[in-house]
């Protein structure tokens, strides 16, 4: 029996929200991870179809294994989001509902075995698609100094960035980075005293910072949510859940400059578009977990889900 090790945070708000208006409706599962989400949506809307799109084929396909019993109307896509919606496939109709859950699967920390978790010592890798791609071992033995503390503090937020970045420039003379053990007993020397014994480990920020420089997870999110939206149906509601304040601000950017009453561009001499916005936003300051759901699953403490329903094509404005 194959054990999962995620559990879909703010289920029940999602499962409402982004619930099917009609018959026979698509939905995208972009970040499909363990498939916990899509597990429920296809066990409660019999007539939903589903297609599940993740760049890691080894939890891609534990998904499918868990969806096995949908298999007539689940469809698997290994690759990339982005990609995928920026050449969406023609022989697919347009789907009325788009999930992304932006949160790393707990499988990734416990099992995968790719270095995301200072809790094992495994090799620094932290790529969900290991066919190319720099690993986090790469960015910490080839990173200058300053550029490798403005991708801890600008990822992550991490203040003593440049004691860190320093130490590993100087560490790098003896011989590289390459284990989790060794980053992060390394962030404990940089840091002060006072820092090792917070709320968090001292490495957390470091560790998040490289895992979104290697996946790219920050700066492919506005083209992404750019593609999703224009592939989406009239009418149709893109979902998203984010985990942290950075990717949160990116999407509440990018949902506020889609939902002006007026989407011509600044250079305009005058409004073409009538005023008439191309989404309405159905949360307005986005919906985190109860306090239940905090105690009963702990990683969802810093999630946000934000849901908006399209209103029109961007050519038809």
């Amino acid at each position: 029996m194959t054990e999962f090790f995620h559990t879909p945070v703010l289920l029940e708000e999602t499962l409402d929200l982004l619930a099917p208006r009609g018959n026979d409706e698509l939905m995208l599962d972009g970040n499909t991870g363990e498939g916990g989400h899509s597990y429920c949506f296809l066990s409660r809307f019999q007539g939903l179809k589903m297609v599940c799109i993740d760049a890691d084929k080894e939890i891609l396909a534990i998904a499918e294994k868990r969806l096995e019993e949908f298999k007539d109307r689940v469809h698997f896509y290994n690759g990339w989001s982005h990609d995928f919606f920026a050449e969406y496939p023609s022989e697919l109709k347009r789907p009325d509902t788009i999930l992304f859950d932006l949160g790393v699967s707990a499988y990734h920390y416990k099992n995968s075995g790719k270095g995301f978790s200072f809790e094992k010592d495994e090799y620094l890798d932290m790529r969900l698609d290991t066919s190319g791609g720099v690993t986090a071992a790469d960015l910490l033995s080839k990173l200058p100094e300053r550029e490798l503390a403005n991708l801890l503090y600008n990822n992550a937020g991490e203040r003593f960035s440049r004691r860190i970045a320093s130490l590993v420039v100087n560490q790098r003379q003896k011989g590289n980075i390459t284990t989790t053990s060794a980053l992060a007993d390394l962030v404990e020397r940089a840091v002060p005293a006072s820092y090792r014994h917070g709320p968090i480990h001292p490495a957390t920020r470091t560790f998040q910072a490289l895992r979104i420089a290697v996946n790219g997870e920050l700066s492919r999110l506005p083209a992404l949510l750019e593609a999703a939206l224009r592939v989406l149906e009239p009418g149709g509601r893109l979902g998203v859940i984010s985990f942290h304040s950075l990717e949160d601000r990116i999407i509440k950017q990018f949902f506020k400059e889609m939902n002006k009453d007026c989407t011509c561009p600044a250079q305009a001499p005058i409004c073409r578009c009538e005023g008439r916005r191309s989404i309405n936003v159905l949360t307005k300051k986005g919906i985190v977990p109860e306090k239940e759901e905090v105690e009963r699953n702990p990683p969802s403490r810093s999630a946000r889900l934000r849901v908006v329903e399209k209103v029109l094509d961007e050519d038809a404005l």
